[in-house]
C-alpha cells in the first residue's frame, strides 16, 4: 500500500502494529495489551484524519495510485459480463475511452468510461485517460446504440482533462465534446454518471451529463484543475491547496450547489483500502438510480433531465 504525505501518521502506527505481532509471533513476550493499544491509537488517528480532509487532500486521493480505475468497476459491477465495443467508425479507437454491453444483477447498460492505465505502459496506451475526439465519437457512437436498443447507459468519469494536444484541436476536440453534451441533453433512454475519480473540465463533461450524477466520496469535479487554476491566477502551481478550496471541487460542495444528485461512501480511507465494499456500493447506488428512472416516459425522462440542468448555476437579469 501506498501512503499519500498526509497519511504518514497512518503508516507509521501500523508499521508499529505489524512489529508488535512480529515480537509476539517469534518470541514468548506477551503483547496483547500493546497490540491492542496501537490498534486503538490506528483506528482513532483514520477517523481523525480521513474525516478532516481539505479540497486538495480530496484531489490526492483521487488520484492515489491504488484507486482502481474505469476498467476494474466494470468488471466488478458486471461480474466480467462486460463486451468491449471499439472504434469510432471514422478516425480510430481510442484506448483513453472504453464502452462497451455489460450487465449489472441482470440488468444490461451501455458502459462508458475513461481509462488511465495501471502501469507506465498502460498508462502511455491509454493517454493517462485524456480522451482525443475519436473518444467522444466513440461514446456517442454507442451511446447511440443504446438509444436504439432501448438500453440504458452508466458513464463512469475519470479523466484529468480532455487530450489538449495540437492534432486534437484539428480533428475538433471541442466540436465531439459539444455535440457530446447537446446529444446526451435529449438521449431517450436513462443516463446514470458516476465520477469515480478525477472529474476535469470539458473531458469529464463529455460523457458527464446524467439524469443523476453520482461522485464518489474521494473524488473532484470541475472546470479546472487546482494546479492549472493556481497557475493562471497565482502564475504558480505554489498555491493548489488554496485553488482547491475556491474551486469548490468536493461531492459535498458540488451536491450543496445541486450539480450532483448523491456522494457515493468510500471505506474509511478510500476504496482502494476497501475494493469490494466500495464496488458494492457503487453498484447499490447506480441500481437505485436506475430504479428510480426506468418507469418514466421517454417525455418525462428528458423533460426532467433539460429541467435539471436548465436551474444549474445563479444570474442576475
Amino acid at each position: 500500500m501506498e501512503y499519500l504525505d498526509f497519511e504518514l501518521p497512518i503508516k507509521e502506527l501500523e508499521e508499529q502494529l505489524e512489529k508488535c505481532q512480529v515480537i509476539g509471533q517469534e518470541s514468548d513476550v506477551d503483547v496483547t495489551a500493546t497490540c491492542e493499544q496501537i490498534t486503538k491509537k490506528l483506528e482513532e488517528t483514520k477517523k481523525d484524519i480521513y474525516a478532516n480532509m481539505s479540497a486538495w487532500q480530496r484531489v490526492q486521493m483521487s488520484r492515489h495510485p491504488n484507486r482502481p480505475y474505469t476498467l476494474e468497476h466494470i468488471a466488478s459491477l458486471t461480474d466480467n459480463t462486460f463486451l468491449e465495443l471499439f472504434g469510432d467508425r471514422g478516425v480510430k479507437d481510442d484506448k483513453a475511452m472504453v464502452g462497451g454491453l455489460g450487465q449489472i444483477d441482470g440488468q444490461s447498460f451501455m458502459i462508458i468510461g475513461q481509462q488511465k492505465g495501471i502501469n507506465t505502459k498502460m498508462r502511455q496506451l491509454r493517454n493517462f485517460g485524456m480522451a482525443n475526439p475519436e473518444g467522444y465519437r466513440k461514446a456517442l457512437r454507442l451511446m447511440k446504440m443504446a438509444e436504439k436498443f432501448n438500453i440504458p447507459v452508466l458513464t463512469l468519469v475519470d479523466t484529468p482533462g480532455a487530450y489538449p494536444g495540437l492534432e486534437a484541436e484539428e480533428r475538433g476536440q471541442g466540436e465531439a465534446i459539444a455535440r457530446n453534451i447537446l446529444e446526451m441533453i435529449r438521449l431517450k433512454v436513462p443516463i446514470i454518471t458516476v465520477i469515480i475519480g478525477e472529474g476535469a473540465s470539458g473531458g469529464a463533461l463529455g460523457i458527464g451529463v446524467g439524469d443523476r450524477v453520482l461522485m464518489l466520496e474521494n473524488t473532484w469535479y470541475s472546470v479546472i484543475s487546482p494546479e492549472s487554476c493556481s497557475s493562471i491566477l497565482w502564475r504558480s502551481w505554489e498555491y493548489k491547496e488554496q485553488a482547491a478550496e475556491a474551486l469548490k471541487l468536493t461531492p459535498v460542495d458540488m451536491k450543496e450547489h445541486k450539480l450532483i444528485d448523491d456522494i457515493v461512501p468510500e471505506p474509511l480511507g478510500g476504496i482502494h483500502r476497501d475494493k469490494e465494499t466500495g464496488f458494492k456500493s457503487v453498484k447499490e447506488y447506480v441500481l437505485k438510480g436506475f430504479n428510480e428512472l426506468k418507469d418514466l416516459s421517454t417525455a418525462d425522462l428528458i423533460a426532467q433531465r433539460m429541467d435539471k440542468y436548465s436551474k444549474m448555476g445563479q444570474f442576475n437579469e
